[in-house]
């Protein structure tokens, strides 16, 4: 064995029902480096990690820790052996503390039967001073946007004792500057020692970061080699067989007239400081209109606010020249609007449903006849098209919605919208863990919408994702709206530099220039 390697999985097999999930997997963890994971969606990443964390068991196969093999892993155990995990999906009790999740199952005990909050709060403040983030130890959970609860998960992984750290999409919720935080924090690591395994559908920070990264597909291994030696064009074919340079594109559209407009939207916030502030804009028939910002800027609740879910909200919004009226969801929804949201987990999906129940969920009006039936026929129908439409990798649209990986739920909550038969489609980071042949047929879809006369509004961290796919952007920056671009005028720098400023004039932003 290479004296390099600190754990090496052999000829990992793990079987489900009806699903071979990994067929005699090899994977080598280098002491010291950044270990790239990567696939598609069912590729068989989350499940490898689930079983070197001690989640799973797997079927077949031997893991081995230096020499000493690793017989019957379990969550406690592997801990004990100095094996993290950050889940894709948060894994947090929402009716928790901050600090009280990041000390779950590790409590600081100042006598027997009571716990040291105090001293667990201040060593939470510690960790999120190290994050760059202002959260405060105290704050519930459940009241923390998606990026906050990602940050809350890193730190949760910190606080540990660690060898061997599994990041599995920690990034996907997070802004640039947050990002670069993390991978000041990864450099930290590698230089004490820690081996960190990398999973991210980003493919330029995995470049950016890794040391060596192994190739997954349909739960096989393709290969593994020093990040070194390849580029973004090889990670992509390995993948899927695609060329990177197809997968970001906005296509031909002809943008008509106006068909939604935001006039002087407004939000409080829990605190003195407003979370939006007279934000106006238009969307045309045709244009997608991305919105970019960084962490707290008002994206999310643009989004919500449009969609009617803050009854609280001041300001007008107009479709086709007609007041929306009062903030209701049913409504709205019957009217037109549609939102994928952030959260698929909470907002997106409902667990104990079906993928087939799943997707009909928000559009059942249009497939119910005598106001208590629904037609089976129209149902079944809708659901085959989009089912195969959206290429869910599933058995049947009956089964249950979480047997499917990340990236297939997040087709699902996509489809769910598009059932609905939208005139605008709101979309809060809809790619987010999703692999990069689903983010190529996610952009074809939208393509094909918007050249349909649909307005796509769209709120993503990814830069490149949102110049190459729109056709106007707007910068929000605590609530404000702080630049304009359309797509002669935008840059990567125009973009980073207008998110970072807290006013500019309307002259300004119809120039493309930032104060």
């Amino acid at each position: 064995m290479d004296d390099s390697v600190i754990l090496r999985a052999e000829n990992i097999r793990k079987v489900y029902p009806g699903t071979v999930a990994l067929k005699g997997v090899d994977f080598n963890v280098y002491k010291g480096k950044v270990n790239v994971l990567v696939g598609e969606n069912g590729a068989g990443k989350s499940t490898l990690m689930k079983i070197l964390s001690g989640v799973e068991t797997p079927t077949s196969g031997r893991f081995f820790l230096g020499e000493e093999e690793l017989n019957h892993l379990t969550p406690k155990s592997a801990a004990e052996k100095g094996i993290g995990i950050i889940y894709q999906e948060l894994n947090l009790f929402p009716n928790m503390s901050v600090a009280e999740n990041i000390f779950t199952n590790r409590e600081i005990m100042k006598n027997p039967g009571w716990i040291d909050h105090k001293t667990q709060e201040e060593k939470t403040k510690v960790l999120l001073k190290r994050l760059e983030q202002d959260i405060d130890p105290k704050e519930m959970v459940r009241n923390l946007k998606v990026g906050q609860q990602q940050v809350v998960e890193i730190a949760k992984a910190l606080a540990e004792d660690v060898n061997i750290l599994i990041m599995d999409e920690p990034t996907s919720a997070l802004s640039k500057a947050e990002v670069d935080v993390l991978f000041k924090i990864i450099d930290e690591l590698k230089t004490a020692g820690v081996s960190i395994i990398y999973i991210s559908h980003r493919l330029e920070e995995l470049i950016q970061i890794g040391d060596y990264i192994t190739v997954l597909r349909d739960g096989s291994l393709i290969t593994e080699k020093p990040m070194e030696e390849v580029n973004l064009q090889w990670i992509v074919s390995s993948m899927v067989g695609g060329d990177s340079g197809k997968i970001f594109h906005s296509g031909d559209r002809n943008i008509g007239e106006i068909l939604l407009e935001v006039k002087n939207l407004g939000l409080r916030g829990a605190t003195e400081e407003p979370l939006l502030k007279d934000v106006s804009f238009s969307v045309r028939k045709g244009e997608v209109l991305g919105i970019y910002g960084l962490l707290g800027a008002g994206r999310s609740e643009t989004l919500e606010t449009i969609m009617g879910l803050h009854e609280d909200a001041a300001g007008e919004i107009l479709l086709d020249g007609e007041p929306l009226g009062p903030p209701h969801i049913r409504t709205r929804i019957r009217k037109g609007i549609a939102l994928v949201p952030e959260d698929r987990q909470r907002e997106g999906l409902v667990q104990t449903m079906s993928v087939s129940h799943n997707l009909t969920l928000a559009g059942l009006w249009r497939i119910v006849k005598k106001k208590f039936h629904i037609n089976r026929e129209n149902e079944s129908g809708s659901v085959e098209k989009m089912f195969k439409g959206m290429s869910i990798k599933a058995s049947t649209p009956f089964v249950s919605i979480t047997s499917l990986s990340g990236g297939n739920q997040q087709k699902v909550v996509f489809g769910k919208s598009l059932l609905t038969n939208p005139k605008v489609l709101l979309l809060d980071e809809p790619t987010r863990g999703v692999d990069v042949g689903a983010k190529g047929e996610i952009f074809n879809i939208m393509n094909d919408l918007a050249r349909d006369g649909l307005a796509i509004v769209l709120v993503t961290s990814e830069l490149k994702e949102i110049m190459a796919i729109c056709d106007r952007v707007i910068i929000l920056s605590k609530g404000n709206v702080t630049g304009e671009f359309d797509k002669d005028s935008m840059t990567e720098e125009a973009l980073v530099n207008a998110s970072a400023v807290g006013h500019m004039t309307t002259s300004q932003r119809m120039k493309g220039r930032v104060s």
